[in-house]
């Protein structure tokens, strides 16, 4: 297991953990979860062995294999499914050692090719264009260098590879940031078969509760655990932090009765001694830290001037960009939407749809190519675009960025505006250089609904921003009056904050008549369309055709290969269920039998009874693990299947 003892983690001054103890036990999928800078990021370099701990220690089994996601991806030559492969580095050793073993060197060829067939080196092409698939990837971008995919792309290519590394321990830090949904119902199925144990550092609610069953919460320079998903952790934490108030609220009582006695008899002779004690007491009386709140995030939008209905209208519009060849490239075409007053819409696509063009288009940073936008007069527009937070000046601050929007306005108004985005006290003349991205991604917000618009335009607004953030951004869009068009993968925030969808996809935006699980069905239905008619399906060569049998026998042999260890403990339990069962059967004949209830017998008749009683224990949790192996195998196959190798192998 991960045992972490009294561990001290500092980075600079700022202490992040302080003699703090947890455990993570092999094969659990856990959260961690905690506000930005609370340390979750520096925690895991300290697992790759990239930091030092300042004391105490933290135990990782030493034959465990880690793999982690690269967070910076250069712009290589190498093709991607290569570059997904090279994530297995044992395997990528074997291959260079057999393109170099000499053909007279038998005995070693063959050895290396049983350790290539042990490393799974003929299914490897297969498995990582069933990761390339899951994370969106189409087929013709299999082979293209990674240098021609933007920075998005290439982060799930970077995810792809850690998920191609053998491994024990797999740490995720935000791996959905750059996911549409789709991709992340794919990841949410492939990390429910991982067989290692899984840390997931991440904002999403929906995301942690589907992936994680133990949750740590960082806070105050501690680690607490807690049993469950992230809506389970809320409810414990609750009850934890009710009983911390509690006890620090009878403690102080006790305190001050103590101090009370002190103050009153400590000047008497009669009394000294019993004061004396009390003093003592006190000194020995452990001070319960009351639960410190900290700095709330109260996101507050000003409601609108005016709201215009409707606000804004796009008739047989074309939107795209203009190449700097010259040339116009079309991302969509014949767009036809109303965005009416009070409207609070989200917009549904994969990545690479053309949401953000269709925003940019509606807020007029990227001219229509054809077709008409008409703005209703009195439309004032808060955008926030994804890359929102390169438009800050690095040099500013938050008190010096709204100064500038409001230059009459007195200074404490503004301090009290920016308080509620989590900077109060010297926070607001913090630089902009030393934030993090969730801190810019707040001043970013602050400032667009400074102006007061009646209609947001937000482009994945949640990216950077921790739990408590979004929450509070959640509650702040809930209750604004004006309109709201929202582009987000945060299932949670999509759910709280709007009320119907458009859907962005080939090349066309329609309204869609369906809430966010109505649009996975959609999803899993248009795969399966695409698969049945991708062109060129029918017009394979013989020795395309021959290839891909290969890799479908490959994939099938890999698919054995990853269930034999569930299929073997299903077995196992069901032989210990058959023992079971066949001596409560026993238990239960003697159980029966009127004699064992004799005087005589009594001494029997308690080992019996003892015995039912653990037998019936050990059978309910038997019963219990099955189910867990059963549904394991099940999450197993419908991942593996979901794919489109295995779908064609299937069929």
């Amino acid at each position: 297991m991960i045992r972490a003892t009294d561990l001290t983690l500092r980075r600079g001054s700022k202490v992040l953990l302080d003699r703090a103890n947890f455990v993570v036990n092999p094969g659990e999928r856990v959260g961690l979860v905690g506000k930005n800078g609370a340390g979750k990021s520096s925690l895991f370099a300290l697992m790759r062995g990239e930091l030092e701990a300042d004391a105490g220690g933290l135990s990782i089994p030493p034959g465990w294999r880690i793999a982690s996601v690269d967070q910076l991806v250069p712009a290589l030559d190498r093709p991607a499914r290569e570059f997904v492969i090279d994530g297995d580095r044992r395997l990528r050793a074997l291959q260079d050692e057999r393109a170099n073993t000499p053909g007279g060197e038998g005995t070693r060829i063959a050895e290396l090719e049983a350790e290539l067939t042990e490393a799974g080196a003929w299914s490897a092409a297969a498995r990582a264009e069933q990761l390339l698939a899951g994370l969106g990837f189409a087929a013709n971008q299999w082979m293209e260098p990674v240098r021609q995919f933007s920075g998005g792309w290439r982060m799930r290519l970077a995810l792809a590879r850690a998920l191609m590394t053998p491994s024990e321990l797999l740490l995720l830090d935000e791996p959905t940031n750059h996911l549409d949904l789709d991709a992340m119902i794919w990841l949410e199925r492939w990390l429910a078969s991982y067989q290692g144990t899984v840390i997931v550092i991440s904002h999403d609610t929906e995301f942690l509760d589907s992936v994680a069953k133990i949750i740590l919460h960082m806070e105050h320079a501690q680690i607490t655990r807690y049993r469950g998903g992230y809506g389970d952790f809320l409810v414990q934490r609750a009850e934890r932090g009710r009983q911390s108030r509690i006890a620090w609220e009878k403690q102080t009582r006790d305190v001050a009765r103590l101090q009370h006695f002190i103050d009153r008899f400590k000047a008497k002779a009669t009394k000294a001694r019993q004061a004396q004690s009390r003093v003592k007491a006190l000194e020995r009386m452990q001070v319960l830290a009351p639960l410190r709140a900290e700095a709330g995030i109260d996101i507050r939008i000003p409601v609108p001037e005016s709201m215009p209905d409707p606000l804004l209208t796009l008739k047989d519009v074309v939107a795209g960009y203009r190449t700097p060849g010259g040339d116009d490239k079309i991302v969509l075409r014949g767009v036809g939407l109303t965005v009416r007053g009070g409207a609070r819409t989200g917009v549904l696509g994969v990545n690479g749809a053309g949401k953000s063009t269709l925003v940019k288009t509606l807020a007029g940073e990227q001219p229509a190519l054809g077709g008409k936008r008409t703005a209703s007069r009195g439309l004032k527009i808060g955008y926030f675009a994804q890359q929102q937070l390169d438009i800050l000046d690095p040099q500013g601050t938050p008190l010096s960025h709204i100064a500038q929007l409001a230059p009459d306005a007195r200074e404490q108004e503004l301090r009290n505006y920016l308080g509620g985005f989590g900077y109060g006290g010297d926070a607001v003349n913090q630089g902009v250089a030393t934030m993090s991205g969730g801190e810019k991604a707040r001043l970013a917000l602050a400032l667009i609904v400074w102006q007061r618009p009646n209609l947001l335009l937000l482009d994945e607004p949640s990216n950077h921003l921790d739990v408590d953030t979004r929450e509070a951004l959640a509650q702040a869009l809930a209750e604004f009056d004006g309109s709201v068009l929202l582009v987000s993968h945060d299932r949670h925030l999509l759910r709280t904050t709007v009320d119907g969808f458009w859907i962005v996809a080939d090349g066309q935006v329609h309204e869609f008549d369906g809430d966010l699980d109505d649009y996975r069905e959609w999803l899993a239905q248009r795969d399966t369309r695409i698969r049945q008619t991708e062109p060129g399906a029918a017009a394979l060569h013989g020795g395309e055709r021959k290839a891909q049998r290969r890799q479908r026998a490959q994939a099938r042999q890999y698919l054995a290969q990853r269930r034999k260890p569930l299929d073997d403990k299903i077995k196992d339990i069901e032989h210990r269920l058959d023992a079971l069962r066949a001596r409560l059967a026993e238990l239960d004949t003697l159980i029966a039998d009127p004699g064992l209830y004799a005087d005589a017998r009594r001494d029997e008749r308690v080992r019996v009874l003892e015995e039912h009683g653990e037998k019936s224990k050990a059978m309910a949790t038997a019963e219990t693990q099955w189910f867990e192996a059963q549904e394991a195998l099940d999450d197993l196959v419908s991942a593996e299947t979901g794919s489109n190798e295995f779908s064609d192998a299937a069929r």
